[in-house]
């Protein structure tokens, strides 16, 4: 008998377009686990969620920017902002975000490798 899973306790923000990202969800759905998929790059999110994110990764906002994102290298690289402003920088640029971030209800994960979304999914 499948075990009950509440499909409330995992999220996944998602890009369709990112390779790391698919990985993810379908490393997910290959486990018969249901998860909300958030689209982030159509829905941005707000600072709340991001900073929510934040906590639950345990990480520094600057800690969850893409480096290699064309925008980080030619507006952000080598200047210094402080959290608030990083957190404004990923509200007003979602691509910046790096992904997937998968959320339990108590931690989230950057789910690079996909392998990593296992810290969730033994809390559900």
């Amino acid at each position: 008998m499948p075990e009950n899973k509440d499909t409330a306790m995992i999220k996944i923000y998602h890009n369709p377009r990112c390779a790391k990202s698919r990985a993810g969800l379908k490393y997910i759905e290959s486990r018969n686990i249901s998860c909300e998929v958030i689209d982030y790059i159509e829905k941005p999110l707000t600072a709340e969620v991001i900073k929510r994110l934040i906590m639950k990764l345990n990480i520094k906002p600057v800690d969850l920017v893409r480096t290699n994102d064309e925008v980080y290298k030619k507006e952000l690289k080598g200047r210094n902002f402080t959290n608030e402003e990083w957190i404004k920088i990923l509200e007003q640029n979602p691509r910046l975000i790096k992904r997937p971030v998968v959320e339990g209800r108590y931690k989230a994960v950057i789910a690079i490798p996909e392998t990593a979304i296992d810290i969730i999914l033994k809390d559900i």
